[in-house]
């Protein structure tokens, strides 16, 4: 999912940072720069496929969460920790796996289960998995040894009350320096919103005055608001209880490890929260300390850490990641403002939506205030009624006669908004400094390519920051305060466990010499799809974009490029026709005079549909386009006019790909085939019988789901998209999808009922009959979301089956259901300790496979690794099977999600996400496209109104986006919904 909100609930074992109650931070995600094919962060963030802003990409486009996939996106990352030396991090150094992860210890805990009732809900781990080769692996997760006294948990409560997070912060900011709480500071711990520990007992009651004051100032100013923290005792902790969790004792099951593994968490980061700044949950950065990176005017990044306590085998673990956010750079409002003007086009200059509400402190008085907009005049010809100046007189003669300010720029900048919502109050934007620690919003295309270029580094360079940066500004090592006052230790070695390398499986082409999978990717050279799609008739549209790649219908560059890609399709097995394709130009007007294209997108659909009627509406099989440029509105805009308009395929080519040299030429013509051939319903590779046996031994219908939500740059109330994708046969390469639209970021499904019922009726059409189990791959939930699934997507599910039960049929339908979440937001890294299993980067190979050490304890998950580590540090899929009637082992359903990542239909290589849930990703980005004028919005924010009004506004744009999906695809496509599935790269 994207953007996903907050995330609450009970997940067994996991990390649950903060504490229940606690603030969402200060800002954003931040990104997680360990994706070998990517960052983690919000999938809002700009594709670059030519396209929408997408949730991002995999080897091709820029994705978040590190998919694997086709070839291409960026490759000039710094060379650091590369080089001629060692890449295996501390391969000198002994890594012996510890005695509580050996073989009996295993063996006794998987017994103990089997004194348990056998449910499919949560079910127990069965076993764990033997295939493949056995190697062992360094993991970013260090063992937490607690006291055996108890931890006493508090409740707070600020009077009077308080909803904004960032006064309630402040407020535990000042409570910490009032003489009543002085003296607990060695050993208490909050999450400076409503929760705090302590190692020991606290006086009772304990309610402490505090006298409220803004930073920089250093007292309160005379009237402030007195606040009153009552720090009220609610449990005793103890982890003893925790310690039998962790070993798995059958009476154990139910307990919630939550509660004291919050409360530890609370702990570990109190330093990191008193002396850093924290972006989204568990990221904390340190910009006094680390080294800035410039990512373009107004905008900085910095490195970070990552840090969450979790359960796993017998131990307590740390895990400690490296991260990178991006910041506002402090400084001169005036001069952020110079160094946007440039796109201002004459207009007063204003800031990107990333600056969001800015902060800033005025110098003149010394405020410390957020900026609700930016006006559209200069101080000079800003005026407002002043009775205490005699009149009317305009912001400029104000601060000269008020304050004796005579203004720098009192023409060519433009005033601020820093008052209420019931008062305008317009300063100088020269006279507000912008205070430093702020994240930064969305970034552009341009922003984003450079924070991949440094956040792309090797495993060796992000394990060595982890132990020597990570854990000193952390507070790890040496312990600061809180921790040593809880008695709690931390070791400083990365633990040691146990993995496995599970082989790729055997692939087969229609024709030519079975591919040779090395690295999890190989070549298609000589060989044929295995079913060649039919070509009746195709269209070549070239968008001409202002850059001049090609003059006209007769520039021979286009004929060898249409010509070129003809006999790639015709070589790999398709049936093309004979015969040029007819061409279309479409010269745009330039983006200078059409900064939003809505006259480029105008002449786009008056011309397609120009070209139906001059063929008296026969549509081809599909239309090949070739952009010039890419940007945020003319590739959404031509698949909506296609899918949702016309009913026209459209497949697109990128020219400054499409024209190159002969063999990147090849390569890429062979990519964008493999899609093509898809789409018009051909099958492009399969694999042997044995790998997919897990599959066919009984008719199963393979699901994948997934949510997309609004980014930061939306219109409030900007609807959610949820996709639905399910296989049809037994190939399992063509997945329909169905989509929805649904209330602004909510995550469950509302109409998965309906959705699955449309997926089973395709796959009876097809086969004759229902299928007999169905595998369902949920992607983008969290682990505190599980028990939500099952709470109110598993009911759906079962209600889609009972819609089948109808008198025309003579019996009850009711398919074996497994639903296994797949999991890419997490922070575990898996580093090779020898060499032999390694990649040249130092990365784990594909086919890795964790299922010890730091894993869940009763739950059945697993990571695995299915794709190469092409760039960065490679990061493993989490998959955690939360339903299960099929009695899955270990062993099968490892190496069958290992084997299936491998069926990808659009890549020649195995890929990070098993493909249902990769297709129904890719769905979510299709349905953007739709939405595409909610989802990139360059209006005016509405932060101004009132709470009321934008609540208003909210419905209105929900309504507005609802009509605008109406029906959704166009009457041509409901029969070939399949291409969804396949978005163009």
């Amino acid at each position: 999912m994207s953007n996903r909100g907050q995330r609450g609930g009970r997940a067994r074992g996991s990390d649950h940072g903060g504490g229940p109650g606690g603030p969402p931070g200060r800002g954003g995600r931040g990104y997680t720069p360990q994706s070998s094919d990517g960052f983690g962060g919000g999938r809002a963030s700009p594709s670059f496929r030519g396209g929408p802003p997408g949730r991002g990409a995999h080897q091709g486009a820029f994705d978040p969460r590190g998919r694997g996939g086709p070839p291409g996106g960026f490759r000039g990352g710094p060379a650091r920790g590369r080089g001629g030396g060692p890449v295996i991090y501390a391969e000198t150094a002994p890594a012996n796996i510890p005695s509580r992860l050996d073989d009996a210890s295993h063996v006794s805990l998987i017994k103990a289960f089997k004194s348990l009732k056998v449910i499919p809900e949560r079910p127990l781990r069965p076993g764990f998995g033997t295939l493949g080769t056995a190697i062992t692996l360094r993991a970013n997760f260090f063992p937490v040894k607690l006291p055996k006294g108890p931890f006493y948990d508090h409740v707070v409560e600020i009077s009077p009350k308080t909803d904004i997070n960032r006064i309630k912060a402040r407020i535990f900011e000042l409570m910490e320096l009032s003489p009543a709480c002085a003296p607990h500071l060695p050993y208490i711990a909050h999450d400076r919103s409503q929760r705090l520990v302590s190692a020991k007992k606290l006086p009772q009651p304990l309610d402490i005055q505090v006298p409220f004051f803004e930073y920089p100032d250093t007292a309160p100013k005379a009237g402030a608001t007195v606040y009153i923290v009552s720090v009220k005792f609610e449990r005793e902790l103890n982890p003893a209880r925790l310690t039998e969790f962790m070993s798995g004792k059958a009476d154990a099951r139910d307990y919630d490890p939550l509660p004291l593994v919050s409360a530890v968490n609370l702990v570990l980061q109190q330093h990191a929260s008193r002396n850093g700044i924290r972006v989204g949950k568990n990221r904390y950065f340190f910009p006094t300390s680390a080294q800035k990176i410039s990512l373009g005017p107004g905008v900085e990044a910095f490195q970070g850490f990552y840090t969450s306590v979790r359960t796993s085998y017998k131990q307590l673990m740390v895990n400690v990641n490296v991260c990178m956010s991006a910041f506002i750079e402090p400084g001169n409002l005036g001069d952020a403002l110079i160094s946007f003007s440039r796109g201002s086009h004459g207009a007063m200059p204003t800031l990107p939506k990333g600056f969001g509400r800015v902060r800033v402190r005025t110098t003149h008085l010394g405020y410390t205030k957020p900026v609700k907009r930016i006006g559209t005049t200069s101080s000079r010809n800003t005026k407002f009624d002043c009775a205490e100046l005699g009149g009317v007189v305009s912001v400029e003669q104000y601060f000269q006669k008020k304050y004796n300010i005579k203004l720098k720029h009192p023409a060519d900048l433009p005033v601020v908004d820093i008052g209420s919502q019931k008062k305008v109050i317009w300063v100088p934007a020269e006279l507000c400094d912008i205070l430093p620690g702020q994240p930064y919003g969305k970034l552009n295309d341009r922003e984003t390519a450079q924070m991949i270029r440094y956040a792309c580094n090797p495993p060796k360079f992000n394990a060595e920051a982890i132990v020597n940066q990570g854990f000193p500004v952390l507070g790890l090592s040496p312990v600061k305060a809180p921790i040593d006052g809880f008695g709690v230790s931390i070791d400083i070695e990365m633990t040691v466990i146990p993995g496995r390398e599970l082989a790729p499986p055997r692939l087969s082409y229609k024709a030519g010499k079975p591919p040779n999978v090395n690295n999890g990717s190989w070549n298609i050279l000589d060989v044929k799809f295995h079913r060649g799609a039919q070509v009746t008739s195709w269209w070549v549209v070239v968008v001409r974009d202002g850059t001049g790649m090609i003059s006209g219908p007769d520039d021979p560059k286009l004929a060898a490029l249409v010509q070129g890609f003809s006999m790639k399709c015709q070589r790999s097995g398709m049936l093309m026709p004979s015969g040029r394709p007819r061409l279309v130009a479409i010269p745009l007007a330039p983006e200078r005079t059409d900064p939003n294209r809505t006259n480029a997108i105008d002449q786009i659909r008056t011309t397609l549909k120009n070209n139906l009627n001059a063929v008296q509406g026969k549509k081809p099989s599909f239309i090949l386009v070739l952009l010039e440029n890419r940007d945020n509105f003319i590739y959404p805009a031509i698949k909506r006019i296609g899918d949702m308009e016309l009913g026209l395929q459209t497949v697109h080519m990128q020219l400054g790909k499409a024209l190159t040299d002969e063999k990147k030429q090849d390569q890429y013509f062979s990519n964008v085939a493999l899609k093509v051939n898809t789409k018009l319903g051909g099958i492009n590779h399969l694999l042997d019988d044995g790998a997919m046996k897990w599959l066919t031994k009984k008719k199963t219908m393979m699901v994948g789901i997934d949510v997309t939500h609004p980014g930061p740059g939306s219109r409030e109330g900007t609807p959610s998209i949820a996709a639905l994708v399910a296989s049809v046969d037994d190939s399992f390469v063509q997945f329909p999808a169905s989509l929805r639209i649904q209330q602004s970021k909510q995550e469950m499904l509302g109409e998965l009922d309906n959705m699955l019922v449309e997926r089973l009726i395709a796959y009876e059409r097809k086969n004759g009959k229902l299928p007999e189990r169905v595998l369902v791959f949920r992607d983008g939930v969290s682990e505190g979301q599980f028990d939500t699934v099952l709470k109110d997507e598993l009911p759906q599910i079962l209600d889609a089956f009972k819609k089948f039960e109808t008198q025309g049929r003579k019996s009850k339908y009711r398919p074996q259901l497994s639903i296994i979440i797949c999991g890419k937001r997490h922070h575990a890294r898996f580093f090779p300790t020898d060499s032999q299993y390694a990649d040249r980067n130092g990365n784990t190979r594909p086919g890795t496979v964790v299922d010890k050490g730091v894993t869940a304890v009763f739950d059945f998950d697993f990571y695995l690794q299915a794709h190469a580590g092409l760039q960065g540090t490679v990061k493993a899929t989490h998959y955690t099977i939360v339903y299960d009637e099929n009695m899955f082992t270990a062993d099968e359903i490892q190496k069958g999600t290992h084997d299936t990542s491998y069926l990808y239909a659009r890549a020649t290589k195995a890929v990070s996400l098993i493909p249902p849930a990769y297709y129904a990703d890719l769905a979510c980005e299709r349905g953007r496209c739709y939405l595409n004028d909610f989802l990139v919005d360059d209006k005016t924010s509405a932060s101004g109104r009132g709470k009321y009004d934008r609540e208003e506004e909210r419905k209105r744009v929900f309504h507005a986006a609802r009509e605008a999906w109406g029906e959704g695809l166009h009457v041509d496509m409901k029969e070939i919904v399949n291409k969804l599935a396949i978005p163009d790269v």
